[in-house]
């Protein structure tokens, strides 16, 4: 994927470190291109695409960074993009699709509901689709973001992702886990939407009836079918809390640490910081920041319990 994708950073957090009693760093995918860590996938899935794949051009369904990361993955590699996308997706996620050349679609108010729009306009015009967490070839991708913290820090004991459809927690996991199966991997998903949490608990995928939740990287009804696989089997431990303890880490990071993380990329910190993460004290922890494509307008309006 080099040289399009970032080796982004993990940064220490003095504060973060002395509110829980562990030694917490953060993957800072924020800074990666795009402003998330969904460019890896898509770069990894387009090496596998045939010509005919490529000529007919891709279709993909996002809440926004998905979007963006097939939108610049299609733009490298000179391949016709459209994108489904909810009417409510983050201004500046449309935009920045836009602006990497995608065609962008609005339809539905979730990403479950876009998703359908897809496969209709697959089926109306052959395009190929690009799923935005389900497929190996995708996962594989996204795991790289695992590959980077054990490289960067093997003496890591605790890796803590989000979870919004599972592709980034069942890539991680799989890296870190074939490093070191002693590395404690941990999801953490909004209590509004613990699509993969239930799925867990009942040894199926269950889809959801409905979603409480205004985190778009987060908001799911129905989780991967390859993602909970990988991660019934290797994850753990998942976690959720509502969104409103997931904005008061938004802001956490923004006052101590100096980053602009979106809903979905402090959801680690927050579980962090509600006390939702046991393990031993001292332990080295890692939070991954996915993203920071940040709905500003919806920070400024919210209140908090």
């Amino acid at each position: 994927m080099e040289p399009h994708v970032k080796h982004t950073p993990l940064l220490t957090s003095r504060v973060l470190s002395e509110k829980t009693g562990y030694d917490v760093r953060l993957k800072a995918e924020l800074f990666q291109r795009t402003g998330s860590y969904k460019i890896r996938g898509p770069l990894n899935k387009f090496t596998f695409l045939t010509d005919e794949d490529k000529r007919r051009g891709v279709i993909c369904s996002s809440a926004g960074n998905h979007a963006q990361g097939v939108g610049l993955a299609a733009k490298i590699h000179g391949i016709r993009a459209v994108v489904a996308m909810a009417a409510n997706a983050t201004p500046s996620k449309i935009e920045a699709t836009r602006g990497y050349g995608a065609e962008v679609v609005l339809h539905g108010s979730i990403w479950d509901e876009a998703n359908e729009k897809a496969k209709q306009l697959v089926a109306e015009q052959g395009l190929t689709y690009i799923h935005p967490f389900d497929d190996d070839q995708l996962i594989m991708g996204q795991g790289t973001v695992g590959l980077e913290i054990v490289q960067d820090w093997p003496e890591v004991d605790v890796i803590v992702v989000p979870i919004g459809g599972g592709g980034l927690l069942a890539g991680i996991v799989q890296a870190a886990k074939t490093f070191n199966p002693r590395i404690l991997v941990i999801g953490v998903e909004s209590s509004g939407a613990p699509g993969m949490q239930r799925s867990v608990a009942e040894g199926r995928v269950v889809t959801l009836d409905t979603v409480d939740c205004i985190i778009d990287g987060l908001r799911v009804k129905t989780v991967g079918t390859r993602n909970f696989e990988i991660i019934r089997e290797y994850v753990d431990e998942i976690v959720a809390l509502p969104d409103g303890q997931i904005f008061e880490a938004v802001v956490c990071l923004m006052h101590y640490a100096k980053l602009v993380p979106e809903g979905a990329a402090a959801a680690p910190v927050a579980a962090l910081l509600q006390g939702l993460i046991k393990v031993p004290a001292g332990s080295r922890v890692v939070c991954v920041l996915s993203g920071g494509n940040v709905n500003l307008d919806q920070l400024r309006g919210l209140r908090w319990n």
